[in-house]
């Protein structure tokens, strides 16, 4: 019988070219698509190069600290595992279910992306193609495993690139670079405004929110664990390089769509295209582009966040668990929250950058935490991870008089001056026990 670290990694060892394909399919989210649209129209091009930007260099960075990792850490297959080892026993659950928390949020995202997708394109309640899809997700990630995720990941990014490369070149050829520029001159010349302070400053706390959403994400987490060790920096580098491709090809998306006139809903931007395509060949290609987005992402989202459930929080009380109970315990979970994601998409409607802005709080807040944990030889202090709840809630609450994109650096620097606080009191406790 194949053990629960089977289903965890698949027995798969990814070089440079694998290694991408599954790290592309993880970072090419429904977050993308439905954040370059806000991000364009409210900040202008400004916002959307920067969304480009600042994801890669997250990724990038994240890359910079890989090898250090696996070289500190080398049995690790999981983020939980970091503070099994590291934290004592409150700070593991504290940082465990913060991660958790984080984990939940990226699935409803992804959860609401596929909704309004299927909503828009088909003419039957989006209730039923929405269960067909999380079926589907159930079978491949839930049941199947990373070794079933990882043979969907490198077909979803193909038709991914062949959209981002055929859809725009199809529409420049037809009307003509010159006239998309003169109807986006027309009609929306604020989007070519580059002196916007806003959105300078939506670009570097963005960069703070990316860097802890990768720091924090279980699944980046397993990946680096699955990718040959001497090809992790150059991966994670070459990821950094093709993503950040993405954000821009989906503002050139944008252009077609809105050249020619004004619109109303910002969330349906990208949708719209589909009534501007004539090809067939395109429509379905358009249709796999945004199936294959969000389909690998929530493969990767469930199935890492099943495998933190159970292995971080259920093993801890039931430590005789055999691995056939943990796997099954794993179908059972991911089931479950499905089922949970297609009952809440029905009932919330949010703005997405807020949405955003409110778990980046927590983002920037985990930033210092992590870099503690990870690159601190000495013994982590029991109030570290506290760090992170009180950043987050002075940030969300106390400074209401501020904008988000300033409360979140708020949330960062408490964060900061309580995590180097808490280490100094370790230091003087330590001091004071050995005199």
């Amino acid at each position: 019988m194949k053990t629960y670290q089977h289903y965890i990694t698949g027995s798969l060892i990814f070089g440079v070219s694998t290694g991408m394909i599954s790290l592309l399919a993880r970072w090419i989210t429904g977050n993308a698509i439905l954040s370059s649209p806000e991000s364009l129209v409210k900040y202008g091009l400004l916002g959307g190069i920067g969304y480009s930007l600042v994801g890669a260099m997250s990724i990038f960075s994240f890359g910079i600290m890989a090898t250090k990792i696996r070289n500190r850490f080398p049995d690790f297959e999981t983020i939980g595992d970091l503070f099994q080892q590291r934290l004592k026993k409150d700070g593991y659950w504290i940082m465990t279910i913060i991660v958790l928390f984080l984990g939940l949020d990226s699935l409803f995202m992804q959860a609401v992306g596929a909704a309004v997708l299927f909503d828009l394109l088909f003419e039957i309640p989006f209730t039923v193609s929405l269960f067909l899809f999380f079926l589907y997700c159930f079978v491949i990630a839930g049941l199947g495993g990373m070794k079933w995720i990882h043979r969907f990941e490198g077909v979803s990014v193909f038709f991914i690139f062949a959209a981002i490369i055929f859809i725009p070149l199809y529409f420049f050829i037809q009307e003509g670079a010159f006239a998309v520029y003169d109807g986006i001159r027309l009609y929306h010349p604020y989007l070519l405004f580059t002196k916007n302070q806003e959105g300078y400053l939506f670009i570097v706390t963005f960069m703070l929110v990316a860097f802890g959403q990768i720091l924090t994400d279980r699944a980046t987490w397993q990946r680096l664990y699955m990718i040959e060790q001497k090809k992790l920096r150059m991966t994670f580098w070459s990821t950094a390089f093709v993503w950040s491709t993405i954000p821009m090809a989906l503002s050139a998306m944008l252009m077609i769509v809105i050249f020619d006139g004004p619109f109303d809903a910002t969330y349906s931007l990208l949708f719209q295209l589909i009534t501007k395509i004539d090809p067939v060949f395109l429509s379905v290609l358009f249709f796999l582009f945004f199936f294959g987005t969000l389909s690998t992402t929530i493969h990767a989202e469930l199935h890492a966040t099943t495998i933190h459930v159970v292995k971080h929080i259920r093993l801890p009380f039931k430590k005789g668990m055999t691995d056939r109970k943990m796997r099954q315990e794993s179908y059972v979970f991911s089931g479950v929250l499905l089922m949970c994601l297609l009952i809440i998409t029905h009932f919330v409607q949010f703005n997405l950058l807020e949405f955003l802005f409110f778990y980046g709080h927590l983002y920037a807040a985990a930033i210092p935490v992590m870099l503690t944990i990870l690159l601190s030889k000495r013994v982590i202090s029991r109030m570290l991870p506290y760090s992170i709840i009180i950043g987050w809630t002075l940030g969300v609450t106390v400074f209401n008089e501020f904008s988000p994109l300033q409360t979140i650096w708020i949330s960062f620097a408490i964060s900061s001056f309580v995590s180097v606080l808490s280490m100094l009191f370790a230091e003087v406790e330590l001091y004071v026990r050995k005199n």
